[in-house]
């Protein structure tokens, strides 16, 4: 049996919402020199913070940022993200994971960002999952 823990959170979730998002948009963990050329581009980390039951339930805290060349397109993607999230990704079984649940921690909000050429808009999720036995 795998070990709490040993499920990539950040990267189920990559994963799941590119396959979901389609080609036209990216999804990614860090940003680079060409986001300005990549828009929309959705951001998904995992922040230091959540914790776990000790023997395989794991807590991840996630944020996911959305990025998009004006306000109104960021937060129409990132509503439809946490529709999926919270509709959808609860009961899969993906990327060696079981999700059990998923609820907003902080609703899509804007966000500020240095560059006045996009829009940043941004939430954070608890992801409950544990690896598939």
């Amino acid at each position: 049996m795998a070990a709490v823990g040993s499920v990539d959170v950040e990267l189920l979730v990559i994963q799941w919402l590119q396959a979901r998002l389609g080609s036209g948009i990216v999804v990614r963990d860090e940003l680079d020199n060409s986001l300005l050329n990549e828009l929309p581009t959705v951001q998904v980390e995992r922040i230091a913070a959540g914790g776990d039951d000790g023997f395989r339930l794991d807590h991840a805290l996630v944020d996911v940022d959305v990025y998009a060349a004006n306000r109104g397109a960021a937060v129409a993607l990132a509503l439809q993200i946490r529709g999926l999230l919270l509709t959808q990704l609860p009961g899969s079984t993906t990327g060696g994971a079981v999700v059990g649940r998923v609820q907003t921690v902080a609703a899509p909000g804007a966000r500020p960002y240095e560059n006045t050429g996009l829009r940043r808009v941004g939430a954070t999720y608890q992801i409950y999952s544990h690896p598939v036995s």
